[in-house]
């Protein structure tokens, strides 16, 4: 157990620096504006269009960092600051969520793999918390309600590292697609590949917390059962 809280810490810790390196690199490469002028919204209307997709739109959202890919409405959701920013930074954030598009387009394996689990997810994350909790309270008493509870935090883990191939290649179709049009000049593109590398990081650090903390939860069923 004292590993594992020590693991937790660390990771906790890791998330913190990791998460505002993200966004300071993020404003600074914000500042570094495209050589050729186009906004993200331009960027993504033109990656899309040049994998035949027609029935994705480029919308605006509210907020900072609130960029994704809804499948369920075929939309580009971009924050303000991607939408009409003309960085490299809104021209990495804006090809990586079409980048989405294309893996749905294209039945990404992954990505359906993450799609169909989304619906036992949004039940298990409604009750996850009190299921863990009311587990950890009865585990003298009801100790299967923890091997409940840890057996549905194993979903959201499983999730969380699913998500991460998701990622990864959604920034790799992104980086392949800004090079090969010639969307970024040489130097762009390696301020693009950082960036994304950065929010990339986030994702891994998100996992390996959601595993440390089953492993918690996990070894205090087993602990309880010894």
């Amino acid at each position: 157990m004292g590993l594992l809280y020590f693991l937790m810490i660390a990771l906790l810790i890791m998330s913190l620096i990791i998460s505002w390196r993200f966004k300071s690199k993020f404003k600074q490469y914000s500042e570094v504006m495209l050589s050729n002028g186009l906004a993200g919204k331009e960027i993504a209307e033109k990656m899309l269009a040049d994998h035949g997709i027609t029935d994705v739109k480029v919308i605006s959202v509210e907020g900072q960092l609130t960029d994704h890919y809804n499948p369920q409405d075929k939309t580009v959701n971009l924050s303000p600051d991607v939408y009409h920013g003309r960085s490299v930074a809104a021209a990495a954030v804006a090809a990586h969520e079409c980048g989405h598009a294309v893996q749905h387009a294209t039945a990404y394996s992954w990505l359906q793999f993450r799609s169909a689990m989304v619906p036992a997810l949004t039940v298990t994350s409604k009750y996850l918390t009190w299921v863990l909790i009311g587990g950890v309270l009865m585990l003298n008493t009801f100790p299967a309600l923890l091997g409940i509870g840890v057996l549905m935090f194993a979903l959201t883990t499983i999730f969380s590292f699913v998500t991460l191939p998701v990622e990864f290649d959604a920034s790799d179709r992104a980086i392949a697609w800004l090079t090969n049009k010639g969307i970024t000049i040489p130097q762009e593109t390696e301020t693009a590949k950082s960036a994304l590398k950065w929010a990339a990081s986030t994702y891994v650090v998100a996992a390996l917390s959601s595993l440390a903390t089953l492993l918690y939860y996990a070894s205090m069923l087993l602990g309880r059962r010894d």
